[in-house]
């Protein structure tokens, strides 16, 4: 592929006066020639390049490449590009690893799809005076993603693997993963580091781990076996007293060299001006080499046989060592290989959740309508945003709310409630214990009035409510696990701001309270996609429940078993829910005649006769009519509570009926949660939000959140059941498919209610 005694380089900086060289170009020298030219510069060719013959560049605007790294570099056509790509160092070397056979992903267009590496190498032949050749990788496409390739292995008639028509994808590295690049098959011991870095290429220096011990060596060759990868390794002389070569699952090695401390990396920052700032429950941050581990001290003291001050850390990825267990004692307690212990002094606060920081994940936008810049100083209430300024504010990428370290179900559930609705405003306003007041206050000026006058929340602020959260006590691991919406939400409205139950049923005669409503059905229901009034209508008539009185907000969790198996592949959305009928007492139409009803027969629920509603209420003559049929003889109508007095009054041609509107919906996905907000009165005004939609940087970057229109969703909304039920869940448009199929919490409202509206 290349010629022996060339160093390739990838040029940094465009050179000034030179315009057949941009940074990014690839160019090369012969190994004898490197000493020629001027001391600072150097003579290179730049591939690609037919004129001039060769040029002289600052060598300071020059990095060195490997032949196999230029190789792939080159596969990019873009000179920006190449050099983006060049400078994350991490998907290059990863890219160096890979050989055919390996599972991967591969992006085309927007999607990403499953495939084997079956070829690495050129497309074409180079030119004759070129010694090198553009790498690509060709991935044969696998289960459900074959058939969105376009070629069957060949390029420009040359066979270069074979597959069927259309299951095939030639691309440059950039585009192609490892399926697993995340987390490489565990070996049957347990990792004693857990580190993820970057991948060691040969001639690596690394830091690896064998029984207690760590030790350094160079990395000779990186191979899989039995689906493991396996780093062979030359070593030094390590504590073992041992060297020549050693073969080390590729989970036990870390490229760089580290210092150990007697079991354990310790990595001192001198960072003792801040050292002493840093408590138990403080977000802190160390390095290891490139790399930056994140957590929360759990513990502070000593370990056995160490003098220094040490911190247990409970990181928030799994690349720990132990669950806060130190050679056999347990100093915290945490989930398995979430517990690392450093010294106190290699510890920093968390530079994402600085107040002062000039944080890169802060969008710079204009405040309009004179809306301050600086949430802390806003005490006023911000109303939620209304359907004429949901496109200027709230739509577009860095918009809603920044989700960090498993936050989703948070910023999913505060964005549903606070972002276009008011309905539980109230919370944010009413008299709480001292205690509990910086909870609210973090709420209101830190969260909901940013997000309705900015349209966009920074992650530090929801983990600074989840730090009060935990420092409450409700739950230790309230910064670092994922939560249940609803169990945010109760412990939120009911343990700390004193919230008046928003459910209040009615059963047995009882009142009971809740804050949400769980969903259950029979085994024998007959539904098969339902609508979620018919589903609020069956699981109450199959509890024999009422509502004692209108709710202000009806919070509704869909019948599923778990988070990933549901009872319904869809689910359509009832835009309002009429619970006129599922109310205890109160005036209610006759579903035959319109006039005042008199009587409710439970077991009419499932006669579709008379209506598609489940509730059957009739007033005193139909009642008897439709129980004279022999079918019906048997059933037994119960009396509507009707209030006292107002049949005196007479009876008014129309009742009024108490409708509930929709205003959000969470749904979930392999763990994933994300809302659909319903913004306004028409069909498609819908807006999908997901808090975690993108990401810039690796481990030490930021998510970006994402705010988008989705009309896609009244495309459905509008379309026949039936035609509605055959639609094929992957291939409707846009999220649609999300909302009718992952549904997990529908969020209704009483327009009445409302604090603004």
């Amino acid at each position: 592929m290349t010629s022996p005694g060339i160093q390739y380089f990838i040029v940094t900086e465009t050179p000034d006066s030179l315009r057949h060289c941009d940074a990014g170009c690839i160019c090369y020298t012969y190994e004898r020639q490197r000493s020629f030219g001027f001391a600072e510069k150097l003579q290179v060719f730049v591939l690609g390049s037919f004129f001039p013959p060769y040029i002289e560049i600052d060598k300071r605007r020059l990095e060195e490449l490997s032949a196999a790294e230029a190789a792939l570099l080159l596969a990019l056509a873009d000179d920006s590009e190449r050099l983006r790509w060049f400078r994350d160092g991490d998907v290059l070397r990863q890219a160096l690893t890979l050989c055919e056979g390996t599972e991967v992903v591969v992006e085309e267009g927007r999607e990403t799809l499953n495939g084997v590496l079956r070829y690495i190498g050129k497309l074409s032949k180079a030119a004759a005076q070129e010694p090198l050749t553009a790498v690509f990788f060709g991935v044969e496409l696998q289960g459900e993603d074959k058939g969105k390739g376009n070629t069957d292995g060949r390029y420009d008639n040359v066979t270069l693997f074979t597959c069927d028509r259309d299951c095939g994808i030639f691309a440059p590295f950039s585009r192609v993963r490892p399926r697993h690049s995340e987390s490489f098959p565990s070996a049957d011991a347990e990792s004693p580091s857990g580190w993820e870095t970057a991948m060691p290429v040969p001639g690596d220096r690394v830091t690896y781990f064998i029984e207690d011990y760590c030790c350094y060596g160079m990395v000779l060759n990186v191979r899989e076996k039995d689906g493991q990868r396996f780093v062979l390794i030359s070593t030094d002389i390590d504590a073992t007293g041992k060297t020549g070569e050693v073969e080390v699952p590729l989970q036990f090695v870390v490229v760089g060299e580290y210092p150990a401390d007697s079991d354990l990396i310790a990595l001192d920052n001198r960072a003792a001006e801040t050292e002493s700032a840093m408590g138990l429950n403080s977000l802190v941050e160390v390095s290891l080499g490139t790399r930056r581990l994140y957590g929360i001290i759990r513990w502070i003291g000593t370990l056995p046989g160490q003098k220094e001050i040490m911190a247990g850390l409970e990181l928030e990825e799994d690349v720990g060592v132990s669950d806060g267990t130190f050679k056999n004692v347990s100093f915290f307690q945490c989930p398995p290989r979430r517990a690392l212990f450093v010294k106190k002094s290699a510890c920093r606060p968390d530079a994402r959740f600085l107040n002062d920081r000039d944080d890169d994940a802060a969008p710079k936008r204009k405040v309009t309508d004179g809306a301050s810049r600086d949430s802390q100083s806003r005490l006023e209430p911000v109303a939620p945003i209304g359907a004429d300024q949901v496109d200027q504010i709230l739509v577009g990428r860095m918009k809603g709310i920044q989700g960090h370290c498993n936050s989703c179900y948070m910023d999913a559930a505060l964005f549903s409630l606070f972002s276009c609705s008011s309905v539980l405003d109230s919370m944010l306003f009413k008299s709480t214990e001292p205690q509990d007041a910086p909870i609210q206050r973090t709420l209101l000026n830190d969260i909901v009035n940013p997000l309705r006058s900015e349209g966009f929340v920074q992650g530090r602020h929801i983990m600074k409510l989840r730090q009060q959260l935990e420092k409450h006590g409700y739950c230790h691991s309230f910064t670092t696990e994922e939560k249940d919406p609803e169990e945010f939400l109760t412990i939120v409205m009911h343990h700390i701001l004193a919230l008046d139950p928003l459910l209040k049923l009615w059963v047995g005669g009882k009142v009971q309270e809740s804050f949400c409503y769980q969903i259950f059905l029979e085994q024998n229901h007959n539904l098969v996609l339902p609508t979620v009034q018919q589903l609020l209508e069956h699981s109450f008539h199959n509890a024999a429940l009422k509502l004692a009185e209108v709710p202000s907000c009806l919070i509704l969790q869909m019948p599923r078993f778990g988070k990933k198996f549901k009872m319904f592949d869809k689910i359509i959305p009832s835009l309002e829910l009429d619970i006129t009928r599922l109310l205890s007492q109160g005036p209610q139409q006759c579903i035959l005649c319109g006039k005042l009803a008199q009587e409710e027969c439970l077991d009419c629920f499932e006669e579709p006769v008379f209506s598609q509603t489940g509730c059957k209420v009739f007033c005193e003559l139909c009642s008897v009519q439709v129980h004279s049929h022999p079918q019906r003889r048997s059933h037994q109508a119960a009396p509507l509570d009707i209030p006292e007095g107002y049949v005196a009054r007479g009876v008014p041609r129309t009742l009024t009926r108490d409708i509930m509107e929709l205003f959000a919906v969470l749904c979930i996905e392999t763990s994933h949660y994300v809302s659909f907000i319903k913004y306004g009165p028409n069909s498609h005004d819908w807006l999908f939000f997901d808090s975690m939609a993108d990401r810039q940087g690796g481990t030490d970057g930021f998510n970006i959140p994402e705010v988008r229109a989705c009309p896609e969703v009244g495309i459905y909304l509008d379309m026949p059941a039936a035609e509605l039920a055959a639609q094929i869940p992957r291939d409707m448009k846009g999220v649609a498919k999300r909302l009718f199929c992952d549904a997990y919490m529908y969020l209704y409202q009483s327009s009445s209610m409302c604090l603004y509206y």
